[in-house]
Order: structure tokens, then C-alpha cells, then sequence
């Protein structure tokens, strides 16, 4: 039996990841922790909630990562094996106008996190990172030996921070840790912030919808069972703690990609995304989409491709994503049409 941590719990990954974790074994503790915070809509984060209570294995607990005292008396009471840090102020638009928020769940709050599992003996602590930390980089696909000193909006540079300090810990203190970049997560009751859903409520209002860099965008859009599974996998197997020739420990460190490894123009995307939508019910089938696309110039923060070198985490775990655009954005569709129009 173990004791596992996610916090997070109540977002898109996290509480995904939480009815994996429930799903699969009676013995695991998972305490969930996630402060409710209204980025976007609280009711979706309250009906995950509500999924996740049902299970007599998950303990939640409502609160900031940033809040240090909380975050160890968390540890301290339940001494947990693994944690999955999936908490995070997310969006890369949302850091140029407010990046007080970022610096306090995604530097205080992560420092937290690293303090405690310092302090408590975690066996390993497995963490989200972004494709976003990748920036403007030339070289597709993006690899993990890669280097990421160019980040183009502050969200990324904080992921990339995490990466730093996680794997100074790591070389300091010997605690096994696993930096998980996630390119483009998408999928039912997923985030509202997210481009496929906020086209879908522009359309269904009757607005149009901005498509950046008039289209010429390419994401590894990666589908929601795809990122669980990659993160069930890595954090069931932490790396090895190892001495040096100097007899200083090597740091247990290791970072993934989790994506698709397979990216899509934004305008087919946008097609499919309305095929979608129109054979689930949510839009009329002489919906005129035409009449509600504009194409418009880059954004800032933005960058014009994502693409996710996957070949570490397939040697490694034998997992490669691969849940097609197609099939995922159908299931979006028809959650949306149960969510929202049923």
C-alpha cells in the first residue's frame, strides 16, 4: 500500500489521473489537494470533485500549495511515497497580464512541494513541465536534449524554473524526481481556457473565432488518456539513485515529453474540430463556419509549433501516445453536448 499525493486534483490532468489511480488499485491512499480557484469555470472543477469523492481511497483537501505551513502538516500527516505536482497557474496568455499568480503557485508553491518531499522521504516526485519551456525552437521535433534558455512568456520560464529546481534538490538531497513535459492536452471536461473549447462555446454563441498566425500553427495536440497513462507509468518507476565516481550521489533526475509526436495545422484541426461538433449535436448541420473564422496575426507568447520528440519515454516505458485528433476531439464533442446542450 502506498500513499500518494496529486495535487492539482480537482484540474483536468490531475483529477484524471485520480480516478486512474482509484480506478486501478483498492490499497492506494491518494489525497488530492487543489485550492478551487476561479481561472475558469469553478462548477467543472466542482463535478470533477464530485466524480472523485465517490472513491473511499481518495481523501481531498481544499488549499494553496503556496501556503507552506498547510503544505507540511499535508506531509507530515500523510507521510506519502510518491507525489504528482500537477498544480500549477496554467495559460501563456493569462501570465502576460497576471503574473503575480504564476510566481506564487508555480515558484513558492513548487518550492513548497520540494521542501516537504525533502523533509518527508518521498520515494519520488513526479512534476508537470510544458512544451511551452521549448519556446521559439527551430529544431523539430523538440527533444529532451535539447536546450530551452529562450522562454517566450513567463509561464515557461516558471516550468523551466521547476525543471532547475527540481534537479538541484535532486542532486542536494538524493530525492528521485521526473520533470514531465505535456504538449497540448486536450479531451472531455477538459479546460475552458483551452483552444478547442473555446472555440466550441464561440460557435455556439454565434461568435467568431480568431485563428493566430492566420492558421499557419501547428500543436501536438495529446488526448487526455494519453498524458494519464504516461504519467501512471513514470510514476511507478523513479530513477535510480546512483553514486559517482566521486562519491557524491548523481542526481535521480529524468525528463520526458508526453505528446503526440505527430502535429496538427490549426486549420485542419479546425475542421475536424467542426465535423466533430456537428455530428455530436452541438451544431446544426448547416452551421456556416465560414461565416464565423477569422484569421488573425500571431499572439504574444505564442509560438507557431509544438512537436514532441517521444522516443525517451517509449524506450523507457514501452508508451508512446496515440489516441488520433479524430477520436479525441469526438469524445470532447459528445461530453460537451451531455455538459452543456443535453
Amino acid at each position: 500500500m502506498k500513499t500518494i499525493i496529486v495535487t492539482g486534483a480537482a484540474g483536468f490532468i490531475g483529477s484524471n489521473l485520480v480516478k486512474r489511480l482509484c480506478g486501478t488499485s483498492a490499497e492506494d491512499i491518494v489525497v488530492g489537494i487543489d485550492n478551487m480557484n476561479d481561472y475558469y469555470d469553478v462548477r467543472l472543477k466542482e463535478q470533477r470533485l464530485e466524480e472523485l469523492l465517490q472513491y473511499p481511497t481518495f481523501k481531498f483537501i481544499q488549499g494553496n500549495i503556496a501556503d507552506r505551513q498547510l503544505i507540511n502538516d499535508i506531509f507530515t500527516e500523510h507521510q506519502p511515497q510518491i507525489v504528482v505536482n500537477l498544480a500549477a497557474q496554467a495559460g501563456v496568455r493569462y501570465s502576460i497580464t497576471n503574473p503575480d499568480a504564476y510566481i506564487e503557485s508555480n515558484i513558492i508553491g513548487f518550492y513548497n512541494i520540494l521542501e516537504a518531499c525533502r523533509h518527508n522521504n518521498v520515494e519520488h516526485l513526479v512534476y508537470a513541465s510544458s512544451s511551452s519551456v521549448y519556446g521559439n525552437n527551430e529544431k523539430v521535433p523538440y527533444s529532451t536534449d535539447d536546450k530551452v534558455d529562450n522562454p517566450v512568456s513567463l509561464y515557461a520560464a516558471t516550468k523551466k524554473s521547476n525543471e532547475l529546481m527540481a534537479h538541484a534538490y535532486s542532486k542536494l538531497y538524493n530525492i528521485p524526481s521526473t520533470g514531465l513535459r505535456f504538449f497540448t492536452v486536450y479531451g472531455p471536461a477538459g479546460r475552458p481556457d483551452m483552444a478547442y473549447f473555446g472555440f466550441t462555446n464561440k460557435l455556439v454563441n454565434g461568435e467568431k473565432i480568431q485563428i493566430f498566425n492566420y492558421g499557419n500553427c501547428k500543436r501536438d495536440f495529446t488526448y487526455i488518456d494519453d498524458i494519464v497513462e504516461g504519467v501512471y507509468r513514470v510514476m511507478m518507476k523513479a530513477p535510480a539513485k546512483q553514486v559517482g565516481e566521486d562519491g557524491l550521489p548523481i542526481p535521480p533526475y529524468k525528463i520526458y515529453n508526453i505528446g503526440n509526436n505527430c502535429p496538427e495545422n490549426l486549420l485542419d484541426f479546425v475542421t475536424i474540430l467542426q465535423e466533430e461538433l456537428i455530428r455530436a449535436g452541438v451544431l446544426p448541420q448547416d452551421y456556416d463556419f465560414e461565416a464565423h473564422k477569422e484569421l488573425v496575426p500571431m499572439q504574444a507568447g505564442d509560438v507557431p509549433v509544438t512537436y514532441a520528440d517521444t522516443s525517451a519515454l517509449e524506450a523507457d516505458f514501452g508508451f508512446k501516445p496515440s489516441t488520433s485528433l479524430h477520436e479525441g476531439l469526438r469524445k470532447f464533442a459528445e461530453w460537451y453536448y451531455r455538459y452543456y446542450r443535453n
